[in-house]
């Protein structure tokens, strides 16, 4: 904590005593008199209630008339009470209870405990007095103090009301400066098991130096800690010295080189667009252009362009892919053209689906080949690629994840990636799921698990008996999502399901003869003997204890049963302040609609659509719902976007296609669309609906990411859920429905239709994906996967090795970081006065940062393209123009629900100009620092830069100017791009952020030592003088993590190396 904060805690203390001491002294002179006073005011306050008049307490005036009148109730005997009071009656306190504390459950189930506003008033009055005892009297703060609490907020009541463990309650009360001298385990957080507890205490209590202090709730729990160290300290300390080892001791750096790497054509146009100006640096420096090449196998797939503009029509598909080709026609002829200028190069024409997708059903091999003059040996197949869902590979045992673009470009030619060799977690599943339960329902059941474990920057494999009960489609759907739950990667091992999938999707015989001889003779190969794996750490989940649900409405991790989806959108609008029942008309039809309403469905994403038993419980929904005579509002924008074609031959063998289009779930495209922000304008009339009335409507996808804005800008709701759920609601039109009670709607005969009239069984669901789905469906679509159609094979291909780049261009421009490129590189200065551009908040996306959907003409982006005389119509998506850094730069930070702290209750991308005070665009304002030579940083909270792997958030800070991010967390891959960018990020220290400091946005701030050479996650001096004139310093941890990060920052960017 160091003087200074010792200082506050007794400044406070002095403070408590003044005010609060003398109250405290005379309670404790007349202990009994204290205690028939506040058993009397007690009495007074509740008399109204329910229980107050059963035992008529206002009749009630000393201790004796209570014993005799009011009889000893346990909790059986008030259960009744704390019910009615969660339903809203005061039926046993008149003040209304603010929080429940629930109990552990250790004499049977939990219980409940009510906790009014005063009585936690009550409870802080008291923990001040008895840490002015403790501070004045003994040693109690001059050390570490073990906790021995839960979190306070565990969750939320039907009525709203959050609950939590009793410790944590008890936690929540004392002040922000004593909970930072206290070491909680948050490994016990999670654990349901008390004695399991106890042992993480346990190992606390042996893990600290200079214990001075324990904090608990009961004296029990100290007692249970302290037999159980006696009794097991030899056990215990062998534990801890395992883990130690395992977990800190082994820390070092690793150098990675994948065997090969893959991209998707957002992030892959300007890696080409790298790559083409380094050959223009090198050919200026009369060298060899050729050195400028893939060294490791490179696979672009185009899945990120097509948009859902059509999505009614018969031939939607068809306008869909003309409208693509017309409006990327640029970028596909650049991509050709890298096609020929570079080796080791493949594209995977547009409309044969996702990237991973296309890796899992066909490039990964699991065993390459490497090797010259005719000798070769075989090593597992490892990659990287440019977009954070690379790890959707790892469900069948290929070892690869996520990286930005600048990684990317680092390791195709030859320079090894490096990091320190990670944390590994275990993740254990046993059983099996349950009827009505999906693989996307899992998958979101483990992120919220492993986001609040806290795994970022670590590897989880998931082991045990229940993996033989997931097919490999459903371990794939939960490698994917790796991102969303924070891991590097999500790993499974090879097993026999690995092989079976290798035969179905139609690798050759000797391919999967390979594998299984090649993991069986590395003593890789999981079977049914196999012992499970030591970790140093693992979670648990019986997937029979899995339920239906969604995430939202605006991140991944926030998961909500699918029982509580109606309860739970009532608590968010009224916490947004929205009327939830008022209708409102759409132009041109007879249909309303209101806060709630459905007006995008889209089964998307690499996620689900490589799913064939989610995609056939949709086909199957769609069936039953059909015959029914359901049908889905007008008002709902439905679209179908597999992941690859061998998607619409099962549907179509299962003649399940004809069933999702009948409904209005018509193929659109072969690509990420909605997922990524294509999905295209919703309908003039509902648009105008939704805009006139501000109305907080919804989006339901089966994609892996809803953040806000992602989805597409006027839907301010926005819910994952797996395909199946996606056309319930679709059907119903509302997420404002609880499917376990309410119709979604009537059938032909009008009796009402329930989700579980229109739900197949899991048995029906297995028949149908096992008769629709042979092998050769998968050879024949893939056998020429990098062969276009007509339109793509016509497209002009520019010649030569060095790009005719084109100054009129507005898709494809030199990029802008290479134009002062010198071999001389200028030293690195320490950051003098630097202004804050962004004060940001937690959680901060990538799609924040750098969006990559549509955007209006009146933004910096939009006003380029129409002095450029591009039309509005024209403007396709910030993603598409990824290869053009002056709509990127004007894109970033220019997300429309970005909230920058600088600014009192303004939206979107502006900031405070400090020079004269104006309020101008986040671009407009960098270009005026950059005018006056203005040094600037980015100020953000927890998790900065989660998300999407995008490049171009690092990039596109760089370019506006900043030099530093100070960031109370940050997200693996954006830390990685804002190093490989030379920005440099800060991290506050532990327990401290913007708000710990009283930092407002307005000050200057002066980073040292930067010039004298910084160290791999070393203390860093930061100055910083208010804009009152005051000065104070403060310490942050440099977050170059390794000696190669430094190199790289220190030559300003990867592209030097």
């Amino acid at each position: 904590m160091g003087t200074l904060a010792n200082i506050a805690i007794g400044i406070n203390m002095l403070w408590s005593r003044l005010k609060v001491r003398a109250p405290f002294i005379r309670a404790l002179k007349s202990v009994e008199k204290t205690q028939a006073d506040v058993l009397m005011r007690i009495l007074r306050d509740n008399q109204k209630t329910e229980f107050g008049k059963k035992y008529e307490l206002s009749e009630i005036s000393s201790v004796i008339e209570f014993r005799e009148q009011v009889p000893i109730h346990d909790y059986d005997d008030l259960g009744p009470y704390i019910k009615r009071q969660q339903e809203g009656h005061r039926s046993l306190t008149t003040e209304a209870p603010v929080y429940y504390a629930r109990t552990s459950g250790t004499t049977g189930s939990y219980k409940d405990i009510p906790l009014t506003e005063s009585g936690i008033t009550q409870i802080k009055h008291f923990q001040k007095q008895l840490a002015y005892s403790l501070w004045s009297q003994t040693d109690f703060f001059k050390g570490t103090i073990l906790g021995f609490s839960s979190p306070r907020f565990e969750g939320k009541l039907p009525n709203g009301i959050p609950y939590g463990s009793t410790s944590g309650a008890i936690y929540d009360s004392l002040s922000s400066l004593f909970k930072k001298k206290l070491a909680i385990p948050r490994e016990a957080y999670d654990l349901s098991n008390v004695e399991s507890k106890y042992e993480v205490y346990a190992l606390s209590a042996l893990a600290h130096d200079s214990v001075t202090g324990v904090s608990s709730v009961n004296p029990s729990s100290l007692l249970k800690v302290c037999t159980l160290i006696e009794e097991n300290a030899e056990a215990l300390l062998s534990l801890l010295l395992r883990n130690d080892q395992s977990n800190k001791n082994d820390k070092f750096e690793i150098p990675f080189r994948p065997s090969r790497v893959i991209l998707q054509d957002f992030t892959g146009v300007p890696c080409v667009a790298d790559l083409a100006a380094m050959r223009d640096i090198i050919n200026k420096l009369g060298r060899d252009t050729s050195s400028i090449n893939p060294l490791v196998p490179v696979d672009l797939v185009i899945d990120h362009s097509v948009q859902v503009d059509h999505f009614k029509e018969i031939n939607s598909l068809a306008l869909n892919t003309k409208l693509e080709f017309e409006r990327n026609e640029e970028r596909y002829s650049f991509l050709r053209w890298a096609q020929t200028a570079f080796e080791n190069f493949r594209a995977v024409p547009p409309g044969n689906g996702i990237v991973h997708q296309v890796n899992l059903e066909y490039l990964a091999k699991l065993v390459q080949k490497v090797g010259a003059n005719g000798e070769s040996i075989c090593i597992p197949d490892t990659l990287v690629g440019t977009d954070s869902h690379t790890t959707m590979i790892n469900g069948i045992s290929v070892l690869g994840w996520g990286v930005g673009g600048i990684e990317a470009e680092a390791a195709m030619l030859g320079q090894p990636l490096y990091f320190l060799i990670p944390d590994v977690i275990g993740f254990k599943l046993e059983g099996n799921l349950c009827e009505g339960v999906t693989a996307t329902d899992l998958v979101l059941n483990i992120t919220e698990m492993l986001r609040k474990e806290g795994v970022v920057g670590k590897f989880v494999e998931f082991y045990g008996p229940g993996l033989d009960n997931l097919p490999l489609p459903d371990r794939a759907t939960i490698a994917n999502m790796a991102p969303e739950y924070g891991a590097t990667m999500g790993f499974f091992p090879v097993d026999q399901e690995a092989l079976n999938y290798l035969k179905l999707t139609g690798r050759t015989d000797d391919e999967i003869d390979l594998v299984e001889k090649y993991y069986k003779s590395q003593l890789s190969f999981r079977n049914l003997n196999t012992k499970d794996p030591e970790y140093y750490k693992s979670l648990y989940l019986n997937l029979e204890s899995v339920k239906p649900a969604l995430a939202g409405p605006k991140r991944p991790q926030d998961r909500i049963l699918l029982s509580d989806m109606k309860s739970q959108l009532k608590i968010e609008l009224k916490e947004r302040e929205v009327d939830e029942s008022q209708e409102y008309s759409i132009a041109n039809s007879e249909e309303k609609l209101k806060n709630g309403s459905v007006v995008l469905a889209a089964i998307t994403s690499c996620t689900n659509t490589s799913n064939p038993y989610v995609m056939i419980t949709a086909g199957l929904v769609a069936r039953k719902a059909g015959e029914l005579g359901l049908k889905v509002p007008d008002y709902v924008k439905t679209s179908l976007a597999p992941g690859s074609k061998v998607v619409v031959d099962y549907l179509d063998n299962s003649n399940l296609l004809k069933s999702l289009s009948d409904i209005g779930f018509k193929t659109v495209g072969f690509g990420c669309t909605t997922c990524i922000g294509n999905s295209g304008p919703l309908p003039d009339d509902v648009s105008a609906s939704i805009q006139d009335n501000s109305l907080h409507v919804a989006a339901v996808s089966s994609g892996n990411r809803n953040f806000e804005g992602r989805v597409h800008p006027l839907i301010r709701l926005s819910y994952l859920g797996s395909p199946p759920l996606v056309v319930a609601y679709a059907l119903a039109g509302t997420v404002d429905i609880d499917f376990y009670s309410d119709p979604i709607g009537k059938s032909q005969s009008g009796d009402d239709v329930y989700l579980k009239d229109i739900w197949p069984t899991n048995k029906e669901i297995s028949e149908t994906v096992y008769s629709s789905i042979k092998s050769d469906t998968f050879s024949s679509r893939y056998k020429n996967i990098f062969t276009g159609d007509d339109r793509w094979e016509s497209i002009s291909v520019p010649e030569g090795s060095i790009y005719n780049w084109s100054p009129e261009s507005t898709y494809i421009q030199k990029p802008g970081f290479f134009d002062e490129f010198s071999i001389d590189l200028p030293p690195i200065e320490d950051i003098k006065d630097a202004r804050v551009l962004a004060y940001l908040g937690d959680s901060i996306t990538t799609d924040h940062i750098s969006p990559a959907g549509s955007f209006t003409e009146e933004t910096p982006a939009g006003i380029y393209l129409n002095n450029k005389g591009v039309n509005k119509k024209d403007f396709n998506s910030y993603g598409s123009r990824r290869g053009n850094h002056e709509v990127m730069m004007r894109g970033t930070f220019a997300n429309i629900r970005i909230k920058n702290k600088i600014l009192d209750n303004v939206e979107g991308g502006f900031t405070k100009f400090f020079d004269n005070d104006q309020i101008m665009s986040i671009y407009d304002a960098a270009m005026k620092y950059k005018e006056t030579k203005t040094q600037l940083i980015v100020i953000a909270g927890k998790e900065y830069g989660t998300g999407s792997s995008r490049d171009w958030a690092a990039k596109g800070s760089m370019l506006l100017g900043v030099k530093a991010v100070l960031a109370e967390s940050f997200e693996r891959i954006h830390r990685s791009n804002l190093v490989g960018m030379g920005v440099l990020p800060l991290q506050f220290l532990d327990g401290e952020d913007a708000e710990y400091h009283s930092l407002t946005g307005n000050e200057k701030f002066t980073i040292e030592g930067i010039k004298e050479g910084l160290k791999p996650l070393s203390e860093i001096k930061i100055k910083i003088q208010s804009d009152t004139g005051d000065s104070n310093e403060i310490k942050a941890i440099c977050r170059l993590d390794s000696l190669v990060e430094v190199d790289y920052f220190y030559n300003l960017s990867l592209i030097h190396i």
